[in-house]
Order: structure tokens, then C-alpha cells, then sequence
């Protein structure tokens, strides 16, 4: 694998958290894995990755549980045809696991060969439960595989909703996956919404290439107001992150 191309990480220092994956492919893949490394810039399975397959005379349940809820009925409602796709699988392959922190995204661009293989050998859609997204195997092709390098921003969601009309509130989902906290700012006017939107991408970037938040640190960015600052909250099981998260206060009148 000489000729492989590294992913580097150049804000990392040193280990700060646990990368964590989960994704499920719609769909039956050959029991014997032969991935080209060229063709999928793939090493082969990331360690602490596993592929779990499901189907008909293995746990049907878990096949079907995807297929519920708020996620699974918005997709039917934006993309009818992909959903009735997924609905006629009776096989999926769970991939999930927690990596290394280290200097480099070269077990994640393992990650993402694989997931690519996966559609390209009979999985007809992608379930990215960190950030609330279904993958069409053209789409995943297009915006993540073909980019050259990592492009953390198409794999974190930026998701917004309103607080009480005036403001909103700005969060992430889906920087578990670099082992970084998310990120949450509450009371957002309609005047920084763009400033913020953009803080937001620049801090995805910045700690999925390594980098970390430190407790208390400042924002300075000539958009937005002086004395906003960076508080770690939350755990894992929060369901609006599935993750701890960095809090981003406003500061005091």
C-alpha cells in the first residue's frame, strides 16, 4: 500500500476523543470482500470497524427497524423512489465502530473505500444516522468519494430550527465521527445567522483535521460580536447529538 495516498491531519497534537462510525447499506454484498485498493483508495477494514450483514435468516428485525420513525417517513416524502427502493431490500450491512485518534484520516478514507464497495456491489442507499442523511450510490459517488481528500463538511450536518420566532438555534451533528464534540449555539438573530453558519464550518474543519476546543475559548471573527465563548457540555447519550457538544455562548448583556 505504499501508493496510497495519506489524509493528514495537520492541527492534530494529540489523541482528544474516540472517532466513532455507524453507517447501514440497503442491500446483499458478496460474503468474501475482495476490495481493490486502487479502485477504492482502501487499506482494507479500518481496525474497530465491523461489518455485521442482516437478512431474512439473520435477525430480519434489525433490516427493518431503519425503516421507521421520523428520518424514514421525511425520506419517503422528499425522495418516494429511493424509499421504495430501500423498502424492497431484505438485506442490510451494518458498519459501525470506534477508530483511533491519530494524526492521520487514513482509517476513515479506508472507511469511506469501503462504504463506496459496498454500493458499488449491491447495496442500492447509504443510512448515515449521524447526520441524519440517505445516500444515493451516485450522490455518495459524486460528493463524497470522487473529493479529493476528507471534505469534512459533507460529512457533518448543520441543522437549524426556531427558539421563539426572533432567533434560532444553530447546531451539528455528525463530528463523532472525527472524535470531536459537536457544536451548539442557542439565540441566533436573523443578522448573524450567516456569521454563525460560517463559524460552524470553519470549527467542523478545524477539528476534523485534528484540532481541538479548548474550555472557555474566545471566538474572533469581525462578523460577530467579542465575547462569545466555547463551554463543553453534554454526553454521548444526548439525542440531540448522539455526542458531547461545545456550547457557544453569547456573552452577557
Amino acid at each position: 500500500m505504499s501508493d496510497m495516498v495519506d489524509w493528514p491531519r495537520p492541527y492534530f497534537t494529540a489523541p482528544a476523543g474516540e472517532p466513532f462510525l455507524f453507517y447501514v447499506a440497503y442491500g446483499q454484498i458478496p460474503k468474501s470482500l475482495e476490495i481493490s485498493a486502487s479502485k477504492y483508495r482502501c487499506a482494507g477494514i479500518p481496525p474497530g470497524i465491523e461489518l455485521m450483514q442482516y437478512g431474512p435468516e439473520r435477525h430480519p428485525e434489525v433490516v427493518s427497524s431503519f425503516r421507521s420513525g421520523y428520518l424514514w417517513e421525511t425520506l419517503q416524502q422528499r425522495d418516494p423512489d429511493l424509499a421504495a427502493s430501500v423498502a424492497q431490500q431484505e438485506h442490510c450491512v451494518v458498519i459501525r465502530g470506534a477508530m483511533a485518534d491519530s494524526g492521520t484520516l487514513n482509517d476513515f478514507r479506508d472507511l469511506i473505500g469501503l462504504l463506496t464497495y459496498c454500493l458499488d456491489s449491491g447495496c442500492v442507499a447509504l443510512y448515515d444516522p449521524q447526520m441524519f442523511a440517505w445516500w444515493k450510490p451516485a450522490e455518495w459517488r459524486r460528493t463524497v468519494f470522487e473529493r479529493d481528500g476528507a471534505a469534512p463538511r459533507q460529512h457533518v450536518v448543520i441543522l437549524s430550527s426556531d427558539e421563539d420566532g426572533d432567533t434560532e438555534w444553530i447546531h451539528t451533528r455528525g463530528l463523532r465521527k472525527f472524535g470531536r464534540p459537536d457544536l451548539s449555539v442557542h439565540r441566533v438573530p436573523a443578522e448573524h445567522r450567516d456569521a454563525v453558519m460560517d463559524l460552524c464550518n470553519r470549527f467542523i474543519e478545524l477539528q476534523a483535521f485534528g484540532g481541538t476546543i479548548e474550555e472557555g475559548q474566545l471566538v474572533r471573527m469581525h462578523s460577530l460580536p467579542p465575547g462569545l465563548t466555547c463551554h463543553h457540555r453534554g454526553s454521548v447519550e444526548d439525542p440531540d447529538f448522539n455526542n458531547v457538544h461545545v456550547e457557544i455562548e453569547w456573552p452577557a448583556a
